[in-house]
């Protein structure tokens, strides 16, 4: 890449199809890892949230002239996963991508960081998200932005524990100006 600034902005309707792009080329690489069931209905379920109507606000991250990374915001845990006995009430970020040629930017960071901001700004407290371990490298990226295990807010996902994580945003690093 060119040139190395990312650029985050919401994502417009013209985006989406870059955005698909984004998400499979990023998610892509659990297609070896898990049984073909299980990554066609992930894959059927990544592409159905591009234009989920429960999304409250989907970035995309621009480098180089190109879209390279996106991320969904929702409003609880209603809106991102129809459970609301989790509780979350707060902002969930979802499908955080990054494409495996963006890799190494800081195109995730900045996409997290403007998450944070956004979820700032509509007054919440924190900002959560989850995963499981399958993706070792993401809740490597999470744990160093200050993202902390919040265990009750794990769930089951047929046999796999996903795991929850919660930003405090008054005290994130991530947040602060330098």
């Amino acid at each position: 890449m060119s040139d190395t600034a990312v650029i985050i902005r919401n994502a417009e309707l013209e985006d989406l199809d870059a955005t698909r792009e984004v998400l499979i080329d990023a998610y892509g690489q659990y297609e070896q890892v898990l049984p073909e069931a299980a990554w066609n209905q992930y894959k059927e379920s990544i592409l159905e949230s591009v234009e989920g109507a429960a999304t409250k606000a989907r970035l995309v991250a621009v480098l180089g002239g190109r879209i390279v990374g996106s991320v969904f915001l929702f409003d609880s845990s209603e809106a991102a996963y129809g459970r609301p006995e989790l509780q979350i009430h707060s902002p969930i970020i979802r499908l955080l991508a990054v494409s495996q040629t963006a890799r190494g930017f800081g195109v995730a960071t900045e996409l997290i960081r403007a998450s944070a901001k956004l979820a700032k700004e509509w007054g919440a407290e924190t900002l959560h998200l989850h995963t499981s371990d399958m993706m070792d490298s993401a809740v490597r990226l999470y744990e160093r932005l200050g993202f902390e295990r919040a265990f009750d807010k794990d769930l089951m996902n047929g046999e796999t524990l996903v795991k929850s994580y919660r930003l405090q945003l008054k005290e994130a690093s991530l947040l602060q100006v330098t």
